[in-house]
């Protein structure tokens, strides 16, 4: 007996968990939620897990704004919740780290750069650590003052032939 085939003899009704979760209509998704085994509901989690703003994460919210918040709906609304600001936080580390890349690729120091870009040196020390997100004008204006001072460095240095 195939995976597949032992699935379909577990009680799958409708085949639904033949495929992947995030194929399966809302309605299935109701229904593994109202009366799942562990093993459906893992499912679910690793499809909130791999894409938490995804098609998967927005049935299952649709579906617990009108459930009691106990057992499973909590708990994969806690899932959600958790996913959703590890992911964020993942996101803002990253902008951090491209910040750091445009501040070192200009040359210039943290302050100066700070200057250059008219915000507060501590305000981009909350950027650079995470712990605010910068507006993406600002993205903008950074890349530019480090495409700036990489032309002008490239310019002012000696040809080697």
């Amino acid at each position: 007996m195939t995976l597949a085939a032992d699935r379909r003899s577990r009680g799958s009704r409708s085949g639904e968990t033949d495929r992947p979760v995030e194929f399966w209509p809302t309605t299935a998704i109701r229904s593994a939620l109202q009366s799942g085994d562990i093993a459906t509901w893992q499912l679910i989690v690793v499809a909130l897990k791999r894409d938490p703003y995804g098609r998967t994460a927005r049935q299952v919210e649709e579906v617990l704004e009108g459930t009691e918040s106990y057992g499973i709906a909590k708990a994969l609304a806690e899932v959600l919740a958790r996913t959703r600001n590890h992911m964020e936080a993942n996101e803002r580390a990253e902008v951090g780290r491209h910040m750091r890349l445009l501040i070192e690729r200009s040359g210039l120091g943290r302050r100066e750069f700070a200057s250059r870009i008219g915000v507060p040196t501590d305000d981009l020390d909350d950027y650079l650590d995470g712990s605010v997100d910068p507006p993406a004008s600002l993205m903008i204006r950074m890349r530019r003052l480090s495409d700036r001072f990489v032309k002008l460095h490239n310019r002012d240095a000696p040809d080697i032939d």
